[in-house]
């Protein structure tokens, strides 16, 4: 029996294995991709990032944001905003709608959050950053987390100091996105300042950014010490990195990636699973994108994507996949 290389991530009554998390995604994370990729091995889900002022006037399209399958638990509600108040009101909502852990968005970089100071904007006021941290901890009866980059630019890396804030405040465990929000997702992750939190904190440490590869995972983990792992972009098209790095965890080879073949049948699953929950004029734009990420490194993935990015229809868009699988399989029967 294998033995496991890495403890779990606890954060507050939940026992996380593995330790490994799904990044929210604004438009990506949804329930239905969460329950999807939620067998391959994560730990911990987080829903797509949900600003504060949308959720306190009930917007429609936040609460389905914020909604879940169940399949998925547990479950992390990331929030954003930049007033304690109301980002307390926030919290309660979510937990109130299932949220097993609140998490808070101090990384985001996009342009629409950062004007209304939310996200990454945040990290330039500590001040201001402890005292939301403070209301959400005191609104809900669950774990609160929070994540975060380096600092706003290059000469305020604040990270140090936030994540010393956060852990007096009452936060359970913080994450570090190894760049600051200037450079957007520009340059490199800095796994060095990741592992300078980890020695600063007491409270547990997850890292993030550039990882793209099980063993390059696995050794990150070990030279940084983080506690967990998370996973945003690479897994885009690619949830079987998440059980590449699970094997690795559990002590065992990490599993081959399946045939191109057998990607596509996936992606067929993923489309046609988004259409039902969603609608097709919902889920075809939607996966659209996710389409053209399992195609990657195929044969002529440029002219399939081409083909599929004008088809407005779920079951069009599935036909030309399929006979992308049945020409793939001629050639590998060929070979």
């Amino acid at each position: 029996m294998s033995a496991r290389t890495v403890p779990p991530l606890q954060i507050g009554p939940h026992r996380i294995w593995p330790p490994l998390i799904l990044a929210p995604m604004s438009g990506v994370t949804n329930r239905t991709m969460r329950a999807l990729y939620k067998p391959f091995g994560l730990g911990l889900t987080v829903t797509e990032f949900v600003s504060s002022n949308a959720l306190q006037h009930g917007n429609k399209r936040t609460m389905e944001m914020i909604d879940q399958h169940g399949l998925e638990k547990p479950v992390s509600t990331q929030l954003w905003g930049d007033d304690p108040a109301v980002m307390a009101r926030a919290a309660r909502v979510v937990r109130e709608c299932g949220a097993d852990i609140v998490d808070i968005n101090f990384g985001c970089p996009a342009p629409k959050v950062v004007k209304t100071r939310g996200g990454s904007a945040c990290l330039k006021d500590v001040e201001r950053c402890e005292a939301i941290m403070r209301a959400v901890v005191c609104a809900v009866d669950c774990p609160v987390t929070m994540k975060m980059r380096l600092g706003w630019n290059e000469e305020q890396l604040v990270y140090i100091e936030v994540a010393k804030r956060a852990q007096r405040a009452g936060v359970a465990a913080v994450t570090l996105h190894g760049r600051t929000a200037r450079q957007f997702y520009k340059g490199n992750s800095d796994w060095d300042h990741i592992a300078r939190l980890k020695a600063a904190v007491g409270i547990p440490v997850i890292g993030n950014g550039d990882i793209d590869d099980a063993t390059q995972a696995m050794d990150r983990m070990e030279r940084s010490g983080v506690d967990a792992i998370m996973l945003g972009r690479a897994t885009l098209g690619n949830p079987w990195l998440i059980s590449q790095i699970a094997d690795l965890m559990e002590g065992r080879p990490a599993r081959q990636p399946p045939a191109p073949a057998d990607r596509l049948r996936f992606a067929i699953v993923h489309y046609r699973t988004m259409v039902q929950e969603l609608g097709e004029s919902r889920a075809v734009p939607q996966m659209r994108k996710h389409v053209a990420l399992y195609l990657k490194g195929i044969p002529g993935a440029a002219t399939l994507r081409e083909r599929i990015m004008h088809i407005d229809d779920g079951e069009g868009a599935i036909a030309v996949v399929e006979e992308t699988i049945e020409s793939l399989e001629r050639c590998a029967e060929a070979a």
